[in-house]
Formats: C-alpha cells, structure tokens, sequence
C-alpha cells in the first residue's frame, strides 16, 4: 500500500487495517513458533556422541587448587611460570606424567 492511499484513509479505517495487519502477523508468528518447536523436538531426539571427560594435566607448584588440562588459553599461573624459565613438563601431574611416560 502506497503513502498516498494511507494518507487519504480515515482514522477508522486506517485503525480497522492496523487490527487486521496485528491479527495477521499474530498468526505468521504463531505458524513460525510451532515450525521451529518442532525443528527442536526433532532435533531433541537425535542423540549427539557426548564428549569425553578432560581431566587436569597440569598443576600450580605454589597453588595446587589451581590446575588445567592443557586445553584452550594458558592460564596466567601457567604463562608467568614459562616466562620464569621453567619448562611446561615440571608442572604435569603424577597421573598425566606417568601415562605421557608409557605413551612416550
């Protein structure tokens, strides 16, 4: 509809059309709603292979609570160490330092 047509309407009329394009829209909405819930339960029910379970590799000499599985970012703890000139082994867990033995 076109700027003039609206222009030339009556405030009823114009109100008359908003209510229908409202009602309208409602329903366009309410159609979308229902598609996607319904993408989603299907998807639900598709079953994704869960991740294994990191386990920490490594830990803070000075904090022990502070650990990190060598995954992602180096922690800070981590990163101050090497700039102090230590070497990423001397922080291995007993655990992880006995199974990278076996596996080395």
């Amino acid at each position: 509809m076109e700027s003039k047509q609206l222009q030339s309407m009556s405030t009823d009329e114009l109100w008359d059309l908003y209510e229908k394009v409202d009602s309208t829209l409602a329903d366009k909405l309410q159609a979308e709603k229902a598609k996607i819930e319904e993408r989603l339960r299907r998807l639900e029910g598709q079953v994704r292979r869960p991740y294994p379970p990191v386990h920490p590799k490594y830990k803070n000499p000075r904090n022990p609570t502070e650990i990190w599985s060598g995954r992602g970012k180096q922690p800070l703890w981590v990163r101050e160490q090497l700039r102090a000139g230590k070497k990423l082994d001397q922080f291995l867990i007993a655990e992880s330092r006995r199974r990278s033995r076996a596996e080395g």
